[in-house]
């Protein structure tokens, strides 16, 4: 396989369209046609990363943060982000990043967090707004389901755990086909009405580009009548953070000992204990304190998190715990995501864990 083709296998997972506008995710450093020998899946890009990447002769690192964040002016390696952009070069090794589009997706960061700390049937914390398009379009009666399937084989209609969804309405169309137009059905100068059904299809918006030229192919006329707009509609499969139920309540205390030897957390930082029982938990990997009050609002007793300034924890406001147990703490299970998921897509293939620890943060 080549590292284009690894690449659309990850982006099944977390589609890079769903990272945040900030960010800087897929292919950082090599050739896309590149044919890779074997993967080395970390959460940080160093130095030593690299260095373990050419002893296990793996030549695509894919890394959940971006090593190249904001722009390169020159390559001198004057600090460890040029050094390690220099190193994956000289050696031949390509390095994608995933970072927000894993962080958005239903499977990704958020979901292996709920797993670690035994949180059940969770579900986004803050959905995101405007990510789900509608399409309208128009077509002969006899050609209305053949382009309803062709839609939904391109990713339309599907909503949550269902799929082939739409809605149909029949009417009565017309068009004059004007000079050098070359009409399926009717004839140049002509006014002509046809029995058409009214197609209506939504989709995740990283799918329009597929889902129109799908349209455009599958569809009868010279010219293809359509609109699509954008919804106001939240997206219950995308979005940051996630919130679920403890199979048995316990009490703020237990639990967040409990989340501290789950996470492997050296330190955990809460606001004032309540004294409630805990049965309903928000967690969200990385700096998490813009979601606290989707955490409030979503009824959770503990709100899971990292990188809380002091501020931060006053907007508890005695309505919940809110815990920073630690950036890396929170994400490090992130690289097993990865790796069972490319094992599982691509058997028989070298794809490995990374040993380097790559916390920058020590406790005494």
């Amino acid at each position: 396989m080549n590292v284009n083709e690894i690449a659309k296998t990850l982006e099944e997972l977390a589609p890079l369209a769903h990272a945040e506008d900030f960010d800087n995710v897929g292919l950082l450093v090599g050739d896309p046609n590149m044919e890779v020998n074997g993967v080395l899946v970390t959460l940080d890009t160093l130095e030593n990363v690299v260095d373990e990447a050419i002893e296990k002769k793996s030549n695509l690192i894919v890394s959940f943060h971006p090593i190249i964040f904001k722009g390169l002016k020159r390559l001198t390696g004057s600090n460890y982000v040029e050094r390690v952009v220099l190193k994956a070069i000289a050696n031949n090794i390509a390095i994608y990043s995933m970072h927000t589009a894993l962080d958005n997706s239903k499977m990704g960061v958020n979901a292996k967090i709920c797993e670690v700390l035994g949180i059940k049937n969770p579900e986004i914390l803050i959905p995101r707004a405007k990510s789900i398009k509608k399409l309208t379009t128009y077509a002969p009666n006899a050609d209305a389901e053949k382009i309803k399937l062709a839609l939904f084989s391109a990713g339309a209609g599907e909503i949550g755990k269902y799929s082939n969804c739409s809605y149909s309405v029949e009417g009565t169309g017309s068009f004059k086909a004007e000079n050098d137009a070359n009409p399926s059905i009717g004839k140049v100068g002509e006014l002509h009405f046809e029995q058409e059904t009214q197609i209506n299809v939504i989709y995740s918006f990283e799918k329009e580009k597929r889902i129109l030229k799908t349209l455009f192919e599958a569809h009868p006329y010279e010219e293809v009548a359509y609109e699509v707009l954008t919804l106001e509609n939240t997206n219950q499969d995308l979005g940051m953070g996630m919130i679920g139920t403890l199979e048995n309540e316990m009490s703020e205390k237990d639990f967040l000992l409990s989340a501290k030897e789950r996470m492997n957390a050296s330190v955990v930082r809460h606001s004032k204990l309540l004294g409630n029982k805990v049965r309903k938990v928000a967690v969200l990997g990385g700096s998490g304190a813009f979601a606290i009050g989707a955490a409030k609002k979503a009824g959770a007793d503990i709100y899971v998190t990292a990188d809380l300034k002091y501020h931060d924890f006053y907007q508890a406001e005695n309505q919940l715990v809110v815990a920073d147990i630690g950036h890396f703490e929170t994400e490090q299970f992130t690289k097993d995501l990865l790796v069972d998921y490319l094992t599982k897509k691509i058997p028989n293939f070298a794809v490995s864990l990374s040993e380097s620890i790559t916390n920058p943060i020590k406790y005494l």
